[in-house]
């Protein structure tokens, strides 16, 4: 009996690992904050070597996001005109919900590179989470996440934090097929 719990289980979370899709397009409907909040509780207890946990995640409320939607729609549009600045801004005001993940930067170059890893991780956690709840996310890693004003704008310390990503979350419109190269092709087995 417990076998067979522990295999349906595995089995589930395999299910949920495969169907997981990235986002573009959600429907005109809030996601409840209790349910990112929830996800955030699950997500932190991804792996993390000496327990660092190096993760910090700035959820973005109306102004914030507001502004935000100004820099990303100004750092896309410059130069291409009212048409395209028009779509990039109605493409971002329907997306539901925003937030930001950070990792702690360390001055041992490895430390570093463990946190990221283990945000990384966390941000797995997270999608997986909402996902099981019907809730897609798209994990962005756009020039705004690497652009001074987005700091400033989250009041993030850059000589603290790197924004490991911006995340926009909600109830999907669309979920799209996705395949994957085979295992073979991936793997190599050493003697």
């Amino acid at each position: 009996m417990i076998e067979r719990v522990k295999k349906t289980k595995l089995n589930d979370v395999g299910a949920l690992i495969k169907g997981r899709r990235t986002i573009n397009f959600y429907q005109q409907k809030s996601v409840p904050i209790s349910e990112l909040t929830k996800a955030i509780e699950i997500a932190r207890w991804a792996p993390n070597h000496k327990i660092t946990e190096p993760w910090h995640f700035y959820i973005l409320g109306k102004k914030t996001r507001y502004n935000v939607i100004q820099l990303i729609t100004d750092m896309k549009s410059a130069g291409k005109g009212d048409s395209v600045r028009e779509s990039t801004k109605k493409r971002l005001d329907d997306i539901p919900g925003w937030f930001v993940l950070t990792s702690d930067l360390s001055n041992d170059p490895i430390e570093q590179q463990e946190n990221y890893a283990a945000c990384c991780c966390a941000a797995q956690n997270i999608m997986l989470v909402l996902w099981r709840k019907n809730i897609g996310v798209k994990w962005t890693t756009g020039d705004v996440t690497r652009d001074q004003q987005f700091y400033t704008m989250l009041k993030i310390n850059q000589d603290a934090r790197r924004i490991v990503g911006l995340f926009w979350y909600g109830y999907p419109s669309m979920v799209p097929k996705q395949k994957r190269k085979s295992v073979k092709d991936i793997s190599t087995k050493l003697e």
